[in-house]
């Protein structure tokens, strides 16, 4: 069966998240660590993220979106790199670097031809407003905008793929995921969706 509507993971697959990321961490806490590694925090950061979601994904609490847990996970990353006195306004712009992030440079025109036969949707971890600024940002043109903030919870849930497969309106054999997380390809592939994974750096 032809497929005729794609779904995208976006942190890693669309966007760059860890060069934006290390990138805005310099600049912004450049006065009060001024020979931060940028990389070195930007992982750090990202190596909250699993376990923050899965707090939520465990029913241990209810759904909260994917600043919220970006921020509350900002502290102990600080206090990892011997940073201090960070005023409160830094740090949430420095939460919002993840929301101006920029697509690795493939991606805009690559969205532009498949969109001319299939629709497009990202299933991502981030909420509404993160993916309408990433979208933005990067001029991605999206027919949906599925994943975390619609299901209210996070992959690699069931629930987010039969949601977006419900919304698109084809079959599972007709929707493909394109990730380039083996993990969100698994689970796809579970729940009988066609899947594509796109090698980056960094990201398996």
């Amino acid at each position: 069966m032809a497929v005729r509507a794609l779904i995208f993971d976006v942190f890693g697959t669309l966007v760059d998240w860890r060069s934006g990321v290390a990138r805005e961490a310099e600049q912004l806490l450049a006065p009060y660590a001024p020979q931060l590694d940028g990389g070195a925090f930007a992982d750090a950061w990202r190596a909250r993220y699993g376990p923050s979601m899965e707090t939520v994904r465990s029913g241990a609490r209810g759904y909260v979106d994917l600043d919220a847990l970006q921020a509350e996970s900002l502290p102990a990353v600080l206090a990892a790199f011997g940073i201090d006195g960070v005023p409160e306004a830094v740090l949430a712009d420095l939460v919002l670097a993840w929301h101006r992030l920029d697509a690795w440079p493939e991606v805009p025109d690559a969205l532009v031809r498949l969109r001319a036969a299939h629709l497009l949707a990202p299933v991502s971890n981030g909420h509404v407003r993160l993916m309408v600024d990433l979208a933005r940002r990067n001029g991605f043109t999206f027919d949906a905008i599925l994943g975390a903030g619609y299901s209210r919870d996070y992959k690699p849930k069931p629930a987010l793929y039969r949601d977006a497969v419900a919304t698109l309106g084809f079959s599972a054999s007709e929707t493909l995921m394109v990730a380039a997380h083996s993990l969100d390809l698994a689970a796809a592939a579970q729940h009988g969706l066609a899947t594509a994974h796109i090698a980056r750096p960094r990201e398996h």
